[in-house]
């Protein structure tokens, strides 16, 4: 079992950045793939990011790619994921979420979640 607490979500204006941190605790962090989603109202969850075990694979919704950057420290048991030039469609509650699988993309393969952080990006 591992806990997940995200941090770091906010209010920002289009152009903007933000840097969501996620902080796990329980069994070894090291042996979880490390995943971000996010939810809009009225919207099915999607995955935006992702980052194997060991971190030297990633995944990237195509929405994202070249604007967000996943990263993990396996010595400090957190996940990263930072957000350069927000738009509007930003718009979500985001969720950092852990996977048994070396990386995971789908939101089934998914066992953990935390409990989300609130992002929007005013235009």
């Amino acid at each position: 079992q591992v806990q997940l607490v995200e941090s770091g979500g906010g209010l920002v204006q289009a152009g903007g950045s933000l840097r969501l941190s996620c902080a796990a605790s329980g069994r070894t962090f090291s042996s979880y793939g490390m995943g971000w989603f996010r939810q809009a109202p009225g919207k099915v969850r999607e995955c935006v990011a992702a980052i194997s075990k060991n971190g030297r694979s990633t995944y990237y919704a195509d929405s994202v790619k070249g604007r967000f950057t996943i990263s993990r420290d396996n010595a400090k048991d957190t996940a990263n994921l930072q957000m350069n030039s927000l738009k509007p469609e930003d718009t979500a509650i985001y969720y950092c979420a852990a996977t048994s699988n070396y990386l995971g993309i789908g939101q089934a393969e998914y066992i953990h979640w935390g409990q989300g952080t609130q992002v929007t990006v005013s235009a």
